[in-house]
C-alpha cells in the first residue's frame, strides 16, 4: 500500500542512479503521451468509420492551426515547468509557491482572451490556407467549439506540467487515462448514437479534457506540505512573469514557428486534394505514437535537468543526458520498427479506402528513419531547456522548420511538376520532414556538446 502511495507523490531526481531516475519518470509519461495521443486518434478513427474520409481530412486540416492557437499555453506551460523543477530542486518553498499561483492565473487570463478572440477568425484563416471547400464547414466548427472549451485544455497542461516538474508523472498519468475513457464513450455517444458529425468530436475533446484539469487542480489543492496556494499566491508576481514569459517564451515561439511552418505546408498539402489529406492525416495520427518516447524522454529530461541544476549537481545533469538519450534512441527504434512491421494494419483502422492505406504507409516509409534523429533532438533539447538554455532549441527549431523544411518541400514540389503532376509529387510533404528532422538531431548535438547551455545555468545561480 505504501509503494502504491509513493507513486502518487514528488520524486526528488537529485538522488539515485539517473537512468533509474529517468526510466520511472518517463513510463508515466510515455503511457500518458500514449493516451494524450488517443485522443486525436479516437477522433479520427470515429470520424473515418462513422462520418467519412472528407470528415477525417477536416479534423486533421485543423491541426496546424490548432497547434497555432495553443502557442501562448505552450510558452506559460514550459517557463512555469522550468521554474517549478528547479525550485522544487533547490527546496525553496516560497518561490514554488508563487510560480504556481501566478500560472494559475496567467492561464486564467490566457483562456478568457483566446476564448474571445479567435472563434470569429478561424473560417476566414482556413480559407487562407486553401482549405477545401468540402472540409471547410466542418473544420471551422471543429475549431470553433475547441476554442469555447479551450480553458479546460490549458489548465491540464500547465497543472500536469507543474505536477511533473515536481517529479510527480503518475497522478497526471490517472487523471489523462479517466479522460480518455471519458473521451472515447462521448465520441462514440455523440457521433455513433446522436450524429453531430465532426462537432461532436470536438465537444467530447472539450469536456474530456476539462475533467482531467479539475483532477489535476484537485491533486494541487491537496500538496499542501510542499508548497500553498491562497490569494497572495494566486496574484501574479510581476518578477515572476517576467521570469516565466523569458523562460517560455521561446518555447512558445518555437511552436509558432513549427505551427507557422505546417501551416505553410499544409497550404501545399492541400493542393494535392481531399485523398492526400485524409492521407496525411492518417500518418500524422500513427506519426504521433511514433513521437511519444522521444517527447517523454524530453519532458524527463527537462524535470530530470532542472532539479538538479537547482540542486547544483551539474556532473549528475551531464551523466543523465548520456543515458537519457541511449534509452531514447532504442526505445524509437524499436517502436519504429514495429510500425513498419504493422503499419498496413495499423492505417486500416481509420479507413477501410485501399488506396488511402496504401498511400499512408508509403508515406510512414520515408519518415522512418527521421524518428530516431528527433529521439536525440528531444532529449538534448529536454536537457538545455531543464538547464534554463530554451534558446537554442528555439534557433535550431527555427533554422529546421522555416529554412531548411519549408524551401525543400515546395523546392521538390516545383522540380517534379509534369502536365500529369501540376503541383508535382505529394513525396515532398516527407522528404521535406525527415531533411529536416534529420540536420535537428546534429545541430543539437553539435550545439549541446559545445556546452554554452551550462552557462545559463551560472546566470541563474547569479
Amino acid at each position: 500500500m505504501e509503494k502504491l502511495k509513493a507513486l502518487f507523490r514528488p520524486t526528488d531526481m537529485t538522488e539515485g542512479a539517473p537512468w533509474k531516475r529517468i526510466l520511472m519518470f518517463s513510463i508515466p509519461l510515455l503511457i500518458g503521451n500514449i493516451a494524450q495521443q488517443l485522443y486525436n486518434t479516437v477522433d479520427s478513427i470515429v470520424v473515418g468509420k462513422f462520418v467519412g474520409d472528407n470528415a477525417l481530412a477536416a479534423v486533421g486540416s485543423a491541426g496546424p492551426l490548432l497547434n497555432m492557437l495553443l502557442v501562448l499555453f505552450v510558452g506559460i506551460s514550459a517557463g512555469v515547468g522550468i521554474m517549478v523543477s528547479q525550485y522544487f530542486g533547490a527546496k525553496d518553498r516560497e518561490q514554488l509557491s508563487n510560480t504556481i499561483g501566478t500560472a494559475i492565473t496567467m492561464t486564467a487570463i490566457a483562456s478568457v482572451i483566446l476564448m474571445v478572440a479567435a472563434p470569429p477568425v478561424i473560417r476566414s484563416i482556413l480559407q487562407m490556407l486553401n482549405t477545401p471547400e468540402t472540409i471547410l464547414d466542418d473544420c471551422t466548427a471543429y475549431l470553433v467549439i475547441l476554442m469555447y472549451g479551450i480553458a479546460g485544455m490549458a489548465y491540464y497542461n500547465i497543472l500536469s506540467g507543474i505536477l511533473r516538474g515536481m517529479g510527480d508523472s503518475f497522478s497526471a498519468l490517472i487523471y489523462l487515462l479517466i479522460a480518455t475513457v471519458l473521451n472515447i464513450i462521448l465520441d462514440l455517444l455523440f457521433v455513433a448514437v446522436f450524429h453531430m458529425g465532426v462537432a461532436g468530436v470536438s465537444l467530447a475533446t472539450a469536456i474530456a479534457q476539462a475533467v482531467s484539469s479539475a483532477f489535476c487542480l484537485y491533486k494541487l489543492m491537496n500538496m499542501r506540505t510542499i508548497f500553498d496556494l491562497g490569494r497572495k499566491q494566486l496574484k501574479m508576481s510581476k518578477p515572476l512573469v517576467r521570469q516565466v514569459i523569458s523562460l517560455g517564451l521561446p518555447s512558445g515561439l518555437t511552436q509558432a514557428i513549427f505551427s507557422s511552418a505546417m501551416i505553410i505546408v499544409q497550404s501545399l498539402t492541400n493542393s494535392f486534394g481531399e485523398m492526400f489529406i485524409a492521407a496525411n492525416v492518417i500518418v500524422m495520427r500513427v506519426d504521433g505514437f511514433a513521437m511519444m518516447p522521444n517527447f517523454s524522454f524530453g519532458m524527463a529530461m527537462t524535470t530530470f535537468a532542472g532539479q538538479n541544476v537547482g540542486a547544483k549537481k551539474m556532473d549528475r545533469v551531464t551523466k543523465g543526458a548520456k543515458q537519457g538519450t541511449l534509452m531514447a534512441v532504442i526505445c524509437s527504434t524499436v517502436i519504429t520498427g514495429t510500425i513498419l512491421i504493422f503499419g498496413k494494419y495499423l492505417m486500416g483502422i481509420f479507413t477501410d479506402t485501399a488506396e488511402l492505406v496504401d498511400m499512408s504507409v508509403y508515406i510512414m516509409r520515408i519518415l522512418a528513419v527521421g524518428y530516431i534523429a528527433v529521439a536525440v533532438t528531444q532529449s538534448l533539447s529536454g536537457v538545455m531547456r531543464g538547464a534554463g538554455d530554451t534558446m537554442t532549441p528555439m534557433w535550431i527549431s527555427l533554422l529546421t522548420t522555416v529554412v531548411i523544411r519549408v524551401p525543400i518541400a515546395y523546392g521538390i514540389s516545383y522540380l517534379t511538376r509534369t502536365p500529369e503532376l501540376p503541383f508535382g509529387r505529394f513525396e515532398c510533404i516527407a522528404i521535406s520532414l525527415l531533411m529536416s528532422w534529420v540536420i535537428g538531431a546534429v545541430l543539437t548535438s553539435l550545439f549541446y556538446k559545445a556546452g554554452k547551455w551550462k552557462k545559463k545555468v551560472l546566470s541563474m545561480e547569479e
